[in-house]
C-alpha cells in the first residue's frame, strides 16, 4: 500500500453556486459535510433539512481530491451525476452538490510549498493487561478500526465474541490541521473517548486519553509521539514503521515475552469511505501457523469502480458475432447472411451516432443555458429510457430551469390562471417522471398560497368568514402533513432555480402568518358558523344579532361580518314580512333579495320551498308589472298587479295597488300646485315617500324641481338636524332606557317618553341626511356623526328588546319596538 500524505499538498476551495450569499468554503484535510457541521449548521433551515447529519466527506490522497457520499438521504452529485458507493475524484472546475440544495464549483490548486509537518506515531496501549490484547503502533495515518483489519482480526480465534462487537468499518483515526482526530463511522456498538460515546462529529485525540471500540474489551490508552521519538518507538517494536501486520509471527511474540508491539500499516481514505455492503469474511484454512492470516489491502491505485453492465448495443453486437461464427465456432456459409449482418451493423452504427448526437445536443443546450431546448431533449431521452435514474435527474433539472422562471413571472404579475397553465404543462411531463411529480405538487401548493394572499389583499388582511377559512385550513393541513418533505422539495427547486428562493422565503413568512391567524380565528369562525346554522334551523334569526356583534367586538381581525350582517338583516325583514299576509313590502323585498353567504342562501331556498312565500309564477307576474311601473307605464304597472289579486297574498297585492294609485294622485296634485307657496315642502314630502327601487319613474320626473330647490332643501335639513340634536340631548339628560324598563310587563310612562325622544331624534336626523341625498349633496361630518350616535343607541335598545323575545308577550314586545322606531 502506498503511503498516504499526512497533510494535503493542494488547496481546495468550494465556490457557492446555488446560494452565493453563504460564502466560499476552504477545505483543509478531511472536510465533513453535514447539517450539524460547520459552517453548514449556521445555514437557513430550508437548506439544513435537505442535508443529512453525515452527508459526505472531502479528502485528499496522493495529490488527488475525492468526495465520498456517506449514504445520505438526498445524495451527493458531481456534475449532476450521483456519487455511488465508492469515492469520486474531484477535478478543478467540477460542480458538486450536497442534498440537492447546495451546489459549489470546485477550485483545486497546488500549493506553492508543500511543507510536511514533523513525523508522528500513534500508540494504542491496552488499558488492561488481562485483556490479552497487544499494543498497536500506528506510524502513519489514517488508520481504520474494524473487525476485518489485521490489528483486530487476529483475535478472531481466541476472542470471537469480543471481535463481533466491532463493525467492519467501526471508526477511523486521521490527521487534520496538524492534530490527530477520531471519528465513529456509525458503528453498531459505538466508539468512546474517555467514557463518552462519539456522535457524528470527529473529535481531537490527546496524549493519555482512553479510547474504546464496541464496548469495554478493546480499550486503549492513547500515546502520541513526535519527531525523534518515532524512531525510538519503531526500534523498540523491533520492526520498521509501516510493517504489515502479517509479518509479525509467533516467534516474535515469544521473543518479546508476549509483549510484542503490533505495528499497523496506514489505511487509505478510499477504503475508509467506501460504502459497499458489509460482507462476512471467509474463515481461513487452518495451516497450523500461530500467526494471524494475512489480509490483502487495496491501494488507492487499485480502488476501481464496479464494472458497469454491458449496454444493449454491446450485447447486440455480441449476439451478432455469435451468429456470424456459428454455434459450433465455424463461419456461417452463405453470402446473404454476411450481408444481413453487415446491414444490421450499419444500422446499429447509425443509431449509435444519432444517439450520441442527441446526448451532445443535450449537453450543449445545458452548457449554453438554453433550458427550453434542454428540457425537450431531456424528456425525449427519458421517454426512451424511463427507468434511467440519470435521465430522470437531468430531465427534472432542465424542465424546472426552463419553466419555473416563467411560472414565477406570471405569479408575480398575479396572472394565476397563466401560472396554473404552466403547472399543467409540468404535470403532463411529470406523468413519466416520478422525480418531477412531487415538485410540481409543491409548486401548485405555493401557487394556491399566493392566490389566497392576493385575494385577501395581503398577509395582514382580515380572515373573511365563508371565504378564507377552508382554503387556509387546507393549505396548513397540506404543509403539516409532512413538513420535512415539503421543505426538502421546495429547497430542491431553489437549488435548480436560484430566483425561486426569494418566493420560497416569502411563502414561509406568509405561511407563518396564516398559521398564527388560524390558531385564533378559525376556531372562532367555526363557532359562529355553527351558531348561524343552528339558529336558522330553529327559525330564530333574531338570536344571531348579539352573537354577530360579539364576534365583531372580540375578533377585530375577523372579516366578512358586514356581509353576514346585511344578510341577517335582510332575512329577518323578509321573514317578518312573509308572516304578514297584509305586507306591502314583501314582493318588493323578494325582487331585490340577494344573499351572499351560504347559510342564508340555503335558508332563503328553504323558506321559498315551504310555501311561506309567493309562488314563482306570481312573483314573475309582479316583476313584469313592476318593470312597467318603473318605465313610466303606470297604467300597465297597476293593471298587471290587479290581475294577481287573489289567493293568500291578495291583501298584500291590493295594498301595493293602492300605494301606486296614491302616488299617481300625489304626483298629479304636485304638478298642479307647482306655483303655490307650499310646493317645496310638498315636493320633498313626496320624494321622501318614494321607494328608490320601485318608484324610479317619479324620482326622475321630479329631479329637476328638486335640484332647483337645492338651497331650500339644505336649509330644511339644517332645521331637522337642529331638532334631532335637541331631542337627542333631552334623551341623554333624562337618562337612557334601562334594562328594567325594557323588561317591564307594561309600557310605563318613563319608557314611552324616553322612547319618543329617541325615536324623534332618529327620524329627524335620518330625514336631514336624506335631504342631502335627494339634492346630491354630501352631508356634513357633524350631521353624520350625530346620526350615527343616535342610530347606535336605537339599535342597542332594539337588540335589548329582542333578547327578551322569549320573556315578554309578543304583542307587548312589538309595541315597544314600534315606539322605538328605528326601522330603515
Amino acid at each position: 500500500m502506498p503511503e498516504t500524505d499526512p497533510e494535503p499538498d493542494v488547496d481546495v476551495v468550494l465556490k457557492p453556486l446555488s446560494r452565493p450569499d453563504l460564502g466560499d468554503i476552504r477545505v483543509n484535510g478531511v472536510f465533513a459535510i453535514g447539517r450539524t457541521e460547520q459552517p453548514f449548521a449556521s445555514y437557513p433551515a430550508d437548506v439544513l433539512v435537505m442535508l443529512s447529519r453525515r452527508q459526505a466527506r472531502i479528502f485528499s490522497e496522493n495529490g488527488q481530491v475525492y468526495v465520498a457520499d456517506l449514504e445520505s438521504r438526498n445524495g451527493t452529485t458531481v456534475n449532476r451525476h450521483g456519487v455511488g458507493q465508492t469515492p469520486c475524484r474531484l477535478n478543478d472546475g467540477d460542480e458538486v452538490c450536497f442534498g440537492g440544495v447546495l451546489s459549489y464549483r470546485v477550485q483545486i490548486a497546488a500549493r506553492a510549498t508543500a511543507a510536511r509537518p514533523d513525523g508522528l506515531v500513534l500508540t494504542l496501549t491496552p488499558q488492561s493487561g488481562a485483556s490479552g490484547l497487544e499494543p498497536i503502533i500506528v506510524p502513519r495515518l489514517p488508520f481504520l478500526i474494524g473487525k476485518a483489519d489485521p490489528a483486530f482480526a487476529r483475535y478472531q480465534r481466541e476472542q470471537p465474541r469480543q471481535v463481533s462487537f466491532l463493525s467492519r468499518r467501526h471508526a477511523h483515526i486521521f490527521r487534520k490541521d496538524g492534530r490527530v482526530h477520531i471519528e465513529d463511522l456509525e458503528s453498531t456498538n459505538g466508539t468512546f473517548v474517555d467514557g463518552i460515546r462519539l456522535q457524528e462529529h470527529a473529535v481531537p485525540l490527546e496524549d493519555g486519553m482512553l479510547v474504546a471500540f464496541g464496548g469495554e474489551h478493546f480499550t486503549y490508552r492513547v500515546g502520541i509521539q513526535q519527531g525523534s521519538e518515532i524512531e525510538q518507538a519503531a526500534a523498540g517494536a523491533g520492526s520498521p514503521p509501516g510493517m504489515a501486520s502479517a509479518q509479525i509471527g509467533a516467534n516474535e511474540r515469544n521473543a518479546a515475552g508476549d509483549k510484542t508491539t503490533f505495528v499497523a500499516a496506514p489505511t487509505s481514505f478510499l477504503e475508509i469511505f467506501c460504502a459497499d455492503d458489509e460482507q462476512e469474511q471467509k474463515p481461513a484454512q487452518d495451516t497450523g501457523a500461530s500467526s494471524p492470516p494475512a489480509v490483502a489491502m487495496a491501494s488507492p491505485a487499485q480502488a476501481q469502480p464496479k464494472r458497469r453492465p454491458r449496454s444493449r448495443s454491446v450485447v447486440l453486437m455480441s449476439e451478432l458475432a455469435a451468429v456470424f461464427i456459428g454455434h459450433e465456432g465455424g463461419f456461417v456459409r452463405g453470402w446473404w447472411k454476411l450481408a444481413a449482418v453487415g446491414a444490421v451493423l450499419a444500422s446499429l452504427a447509425l443509431g449509435l451516432y444519432w444517439s450520441g448526437h442527441a446526448e451532445r445536443a443535450l449537453k450543449d443546450a445545458l452548457e449554453r443555458g438554453d433550458y427550453a431546448r434542454a428540457s425537450v431533449l431531456a424528456n425525449q431521452r427519458l421517454l426512451q429510457r424511463p427507468d434511467d435514474i440519470d435521465a430522470r435527474t437531468v430531465a427534472t433539472d432542465a424542465t424546472l430551469k426552463a419553466h419555473v422562471p416563467e411560472w414565477l413571472t406570471k405569479l408575480r404579475a398575479r396572472d394565476f390562471d397563466g401560472a396554473q397553465a404552466v403547472l399543467a404543462h409540468l404535470a403532463e411531463l411529470g406523468k413519466r417522471n416520478s422525480d418531477l411529480r412531487p415538485l410540481v405538487a409543491e409548486l401548485e401548493w405555493l401557487g394556491n398560497l399566493q392566490r389566497l394572499v392576493a385575494a385577501r389583499g395581503g398577509s395582514d388582511a382580515r380572515v373573511r368568514i365563508y371565504l378564507d377559512e377552508d382554503r387556509i385550513a387546507a393549505l396548513i393541513a397540506h404543509w403539516n402533513d409532512n413538513t420535512g418533505e415539503h421543505q426538502r422539495a421546495l429547497a430542491r427547486i431553489a437549488s435548480y432555480v436560484p430566483q425561486f428562493g426569494d418566493l420560497y422565503a416569502e411563502a414561509l413568512t406568509q405561511l407563518r402568518k396564516l398559521q398564527s391567524d388560524a390558531s385564533v380565528y378559525l376556531a372562532a369562525i367555526d363557532r359562529l358558523k355553527t351558531a348561524i346554522t343552528l339558529e336558522l334551523g330553529r327559525d330564530e334569526p333574531q338570536a344571531l344579532v348579539p352573537l354577530v356583534k360579539e364576534a365583531a367586538d372580540k375578533y377585530p381581525g375577523l372579516g366578512g361580518l358586514d356581509g353576514v350582517r346585511r344578510d341577517l338583516a335582510q332575512y329577518i325583514e323578509l321573514q317578518a314580512e312573509a308572516r304578514n299576509p297584509k305586507s306591502e313590502r314583501l314582493f318588493a323585498l323578494l325582487l331585490k333579495a340577494r344573499f351572499t353567504t351560504p347559510p342564508f342562501e340555503e335558508a332563503f331556498r328553504t323558506l321559498s320551498a315551504s310555501r311561506q312565500l309567493p309562488s314563482a309564477s306570481m312573483l314573475q307576474q309582479y316583476a313584469v308589472a313592476t318593470a312597467a311601473w318603473k318605465d313610466g307605464n303606470t297604467a300597465d304597472g297597476i293593471a298587471g298587479l290587479q290581475k294577481i289579486v287573489a289567493g293568500p297574498w291578495a291583501d298584500s297585492i291590493r295594498r301595493e295597488v293602492q300605494r301606486r294609485q296614491s302616488l299617481l294622485a300625489q304626483f298629479a296634485a304636485l304638478q298642479s300646485s307647482h306655483a303655490s307657496t307650499g310646493y317645496t315642502d310638498q315636493l320633498f314630502a313626496f320624494r321622501a315617500s318614494l321607494d328608490p327601487d320601485q318608484d324610479v319613474h317619479f324620482v326622475r320626473a321630479t329631479q329637476a324641481d328638486v335640484d332647483a330647490q337645492r338651497d331650500r332643501a339644505l336649509q330644511r335639513a339644517q332645521e331637522l338636524m337642529n331638532r334631532a340634536r335637541s331631542a337627542w340631548q333631552d334623551y341623554r339628560n333624562a337618562g337612557a332606557i334601562e334594562a328594567r324598563q325594557r323588561a317591564e310587563t307594561t309600557i310605563s310612562t318613563t319608557f314611552r317618553n324616553r322612547a319618543r325622544l329617541l325615536s324623534d331624534a332618529d327620524s329627524q336626523a335620518r330625514q336631514a341626511i336624506e335631504l342631502h341625498r335627494l339634492v346630491n349633496a354630501t352631508a356634513p361630518g357633524p350631521f353624520v356623526l350625530t346620526r350615527d350616535e343616535i342610530r347606535a343607541e336605537v339599535e342597542q335598545q332594539r337588540a335589548g328588546l329582542e333578547e327578551l323575545r322569549n320573556v315578554l308577550d309578543p304583542e307587548l314586545l312589538n309595541n315597544k319596538l314600534a315606539l322605538l322606531g328605528g326601522e330603515r
